[in-house]
């Protein structure tokens, strides 16, 4: 599942910057909007690689750390 929204997230990101791409030679006015929505993107896929790929030992030590504060 987690592969899955990965994959997803990954093609919907490179849909965004193919229309990016295309769209930004038009208008000199606009700035690096195109860009800066480029980057956001791209960090939000990495945090969500991350996620999936570290969560097991993330949620492993977070139930350790509970279990060793609860009587």
């Amino acid at each position: 599942m987690r592969n899955r929204l990965t994959s997803c997230a990954i093609a919907a990101m490179a849909l965004l910057c193919a229309h990016l791409t295309v769209g930004a030679s038009d208008d000199r006015e606009r700035g690096d909007v195109p860009g800066w929505v480029m980057i956001t993107l791209m960090s939000a896929v990495l945090v969500a690689a991350l996620l999936a790929i570290a969560s097991p030992a993330l949620e492993g030590l977070f139930n350790e750390a509970i279990d060793r504060v609860s009587p």
